[in-house]
């Protein structure tokens, strides 16, 4: 067996693997491919999303790159959803699932066909976390390339355009044809949504990790340098084949650390803490919400991007991407430089020629003057979240929120009552039962968070979830919440008009009732039925751990 063909060997030499190579040989093997290391692609390509609407042509480039180094490039598929076009509905129970599903499909493939190695391309939220998922779990020398971000539409706008322009309208501040302009301009074409919302961070987060080429989270969908990127990377996993590079050695818990550095720095996703540590229980590092509060106290957020900024990807993508950023956070002893990457060297090698950004540039603040001093990304406890609850706070919202709550049991009813007018200035917006088990699913509360927004309460309300948020989501939120209200946490038993204080200063969560009263409303509180019986959701909600765990789905307790 070659050092090289640690895997396919099984599949296809020896006489007895007749039958493997005659299968093969109708897919267009040929008798010199059954001796090269044979590298899966894994390709997210769907027509449902314009994230991914592109990536089969990047699929074909990563392919050239293997065959031209020396490898059989296979490509192959594995599902993805679209949040944007789910979000608000119950197909949205769907997205968190999915990065089970996609992790398990590219696992159940490249195991089954005896793949050497693996690149895995994803450009949407839930198949990015779910590619690193399973190369985690296979470890066998694997590479992640992102599909790359959207160019802005017309006015500087994206897709968190449109959802506010729907709050905006509820207001009265702009009319149907204004909505409908932008609704036909907001997306231009292909690639992912372009704030530094949860693809983009996802995709430094990984880069930051070491498991994908440098400069790979910041090109755009359409352009000769993604192009250039996959053919790198379809070269770069035949080295990693040849020295027996494996994720595992790259996915360290101090190269967790950097990635949690990095999306701290840009202002990144809530979401970014619930993959990181789903990431991370594949790959058996320890990591734990608490490893967010603890960078988070010595990282500053240093990036002016959308959702709370002012600037898309592609304009720090013309800047030079994350790498400058990266450079100045190592030299700030702020990230682990002998970290081992896909490159083969260290993060610190990467990083060593790397230029600072433009004099002029905006973007990306100096570390003397930063946007926030410390983490947006604010993981709070108390009564109200024992287990925590993960806040989004960068300090434009203020640092802390009082107020009385206003409940309702499902992402509908709340956005209902949005736009009809009917939440006042000083309510905290409780969205429960919307927890991985309880929704099931844990979907993004992206329409009402953004209904606050373009009615102009973003300053006044608080919206507080045991689901999550979009990384297009701002103002005053916080989610996650734990134990969820379907396990019975305390969220389950507030009732309209409780007071609820958020600290970020404090890092507290706090219902003002006594504990009298909270074990009393316990004691009488009966979980509602499950909402689904069947099928794949139904599967999920009795598996799914806490989001305090990552809402992983195989973990034995």
């Amino acid at each position: 067996m070659s050092k090289n063909r640690r895997y396919s060997s099984e599949v296809v030499d020896g006489v007895q693997k007749a039958p493997a190579r005659a299968m093969l040989r109708a897919t267009g093997f040929t008798d010199a491919d059954f001796h090269k290391p044979q590298i899966g692609i894994a390709s997210t390509w769907s027509m449902v999303t314009p994230c991914n609407m592109h990536i089969n042509k990047l699929a074909d480039y990563t392919c050239q790159g293997v065959d031209g180094a020396g490898g059989k490039g296979v490509i192959f598929n594995t599902i993805t959803i679209s949040d944007g076009i789910a979000n608000g509905t119950e197909g949205m129970k769907y997205s968190l699932v999915s990065r089970e599903v996609i992790a398990d499909s590219i696992e159940a493939v490249t195991s089954c066909e005896g793949f050497d190695g693996l690149v895995a391309i994803g450009g949407c939220d839930k198949n990015m976390p779910g590619c690193l998922m399973a190369i985690a779990q296979l470890n066998r020398p694997a590479i992640f390339v992102y599909g790359g971000t959207i160019q802005p539409g017309s006015n500087h706008t994206d897709i968190i355009s449109v959802f506010e322009a729907v709050g905006q309208h509820a207001r009265g501040d702009i009319d149907l044809i204004q909505v409908k302009q932008i609704e036909e301009t907001a997306i231009p074409g292909a690639g992912s949504c372009g704030g530094m919302y949860t693809a983009n961070t996802m995709a430094s987060a990984i880069e930051a990790l070491g498991m994908s080429l440098p400069g790979s989270s910041s090109q755009e969908a359409v352009s000769g340098s993604k192009q250039e990127d996959c053919l790198r990377a379809g070269e770069a996993v035949l080295k990693l084949v040849e020295g027996n590079i494996c994720p595992r050695d790259i996915m360290t818990r101090e190269a967790f650390e950097n990635a949690i550095t990095v999306v701290i720095a840009l202002g990144g996703s809530t979401n970014a803490v619930l993959h990181l540590l789903a990431m991370a229980h594949t790959a058996d590092v320890e990591l734990s919400i608490d490893d967010f509060s603890r960078i988070g106290k010595r990282v500053p957020v240093l990036a002016d991007l959308r959702p709370s900024g002012r600037y898309m990807m592609s304009e720090l993508v013309a800047i030079g991407g994350i790498q400058p950023l990266m450079k100045r956070l190592l030299d700030a002893g702020l990230l682990h430089g002998d970290c081992l990457t896909v490159t083969g060297k260290t993060l610190a090698e990467n990083l060593a020629d790397v230029a600072d950004y433009p004099a002029d540039q905006q973007i990306i603040k100096p570390l003397a003057n930063p946007i926030k001093e410390d983490s947006h990304l604010v993981i709070l406890k108390g009564n109200l979240a024992p287990d925590g609850a993960v806040a989004k706070i960068t300090g434009k919202e203020g640092l802390s929120f009082t107020g009385k709550a206003k409940v309702f049991h499902s992402e509908e009813d709340a956005l209902q009552a949005i736009l009809a007018g009917e939440v006042d200035k000083g309510s905290v917006i409780v969205i429960r039962y919307e927890g991985p088990k309880g929704g099931p699913g844990m979907r993004e509360m992206l329409s009402p968070t953004s209904a606050v927004m373009g009615r102009g309460l973003g300053q006044d309300v608080a919206l507080i979830t045991d689901g999550r948020f979009s990384g297009g989501s701002h103002g005053f939120v916080v989610g996650h919440i734990t134990p969820e209200a379907m396990n019975g946490g305390p969220l389950a038993i507030v009732e309209d008009g409780d007071g609820i204080t958020i600290d970020a200063r404090e890092a507290c969560i706090t219902l003002h009732v006594d504990e009298q009263t909270i074990a009393e409303r316990l004691s009488r509180w009966q979980a509602p039925p499950p909402r689904y019986r069947r099928g794949l959701l139904a599967k999920y909600a009795r598996v799914v751990a806490s989001a305090s765990e990552g809402a992983v789905t195989d973990k034995i307790d």
